[in-house]
């Protein structure tokens, strides 16, 4: 039988917000290996060492205020639930709008709460939770963690101990790009550090800082590298616009009827807005006028089939 990487975040929920702490203390380690160990007095040498050390601290602090911000945004921000009672609209509510009108950007019907029967929507492509027992919108999914429906469900995350869902998706991304940046300028600035630990050579460390050191390079170093890899493979679902539950789901098939090409794939997650595409924050314009930012619906390739969602 194949493993189902989704069940796993289930086992993992009485982590709870240990994760949070462990991620802390992790930051708190690197910290004190880089800052007060090493470059922090580094800065008093002269010369190029203290050039150095204060490029260095420079792009360590950027770096981390950034990382500290998408990882609290992460944390705290809601992904996205369904409101109770919420409905879709009939072929009738919905007029003649069309889907793909100024690229699918425009206002979301958000205001459809009426309790109806499933057997009302028999003639529609319509999804429903029997867990919630409530309407689901298009790309929805039910989270076994958090117990209830998540917008545009990417997965469940026991890292930021919340789900990855619409309202934080983006930061998310955010956060997995500055920590790859972050650690991967910690391994660099600890590697002449980390390789006189082969030499014969006597060092001139106390031994808590050796040991917070070794710690320090070889955990930034592993987290680069795997961060490297979700970050590849989330360029290629923003690509695509499909999230990592769809593309389980969808794995067989090529077509995918919400990929509006590279770029309209990439504002529906980062908006219209450059000026906040690297800050966890959107603009109020984008909110507005970006229905793919509010979770509930999706502008479409009317002349792809929309693959059955259970």
């Amino acid at each position: 039988m194949a493993w189902n990487v989704f069940k796993f975040c289930t086992a993992l929920r009485a982590l709870g917000s240990i994760m949070i702490v462990f991620v802390l203390a992790i930051i708190g380690v690197t910290y004190y290996s880089v800052v007060i160990a090493h470059y922090g007095r580094s800065l008093f040498l002269g010369g190029f060492e203290t050039y150095f050390s204060v490029v260095a601290l420079i792009l360590f602090h950027s770096l981390l205020v950034m990382v500290m911000w998408c990882y609290s945004s992460v944390v705290v921000t809601d992904p996205g639930g369904v409101p109770p009672n919420w409905r879709p609209l009939t072929d009738e509510e919905k007029g003649d709008a069309d889907p793909l009108v100024a690229s699918g950007y425009g206002s979301a019907e958000l205001d459809s709460m009426q309790l109806v029967m499933p057997s009302d929507f028999m003639s529609v492509d319509i999804r429903f939770c029997h867990k919630c027992k409530q309407f689901k919108p298009p790309r929805t999914h039910h989270c076994s963690v958090c117990r209830r429906c998540i917008l545009k469900m990417d997965h469940h995350c026991v890292w930021v101990v919340n789900c990855v869902g619409a309202f934080n998706y983006k930061y998310f991304l955010l956060f997995l790009f500055y920590t790859f940046l972050e650690t991967t300028l910690v391994s660099l600035l600890l590697l002449r550090v980390f390789m006189e630990f082969f030499n014969d050579g006597e060092i001139d460390e106390t031994p808590v800082s050796l040991v917070a050191t070794f710690i320090t390079f070889v955990l930034n170093l592993a987290f680069a590298l795997s961060i490297l890899g979700f970050l590849i493979m989330h360029i290629a679902l923003v690509g695509g616009n499909t999230t990592t539950i769809e593309a389980y789901e969808n794995k067989t098939s090529p077509k995918w009827r919400y990929d509006l090409g590279w770029k309209n794939n990439f504002q529906q997650v980062f908006g219209l807005e450059k000026k906040f595409w690297f800050i966890p924050v959107y603009s109020e314009e984008d909110l507005r006028r970006m229905p793919a930012l509010q979770g509930f619906k999706y502008p479409t390739r009317p002349d792809w089939e929309l693959p059955q969602r259970h």
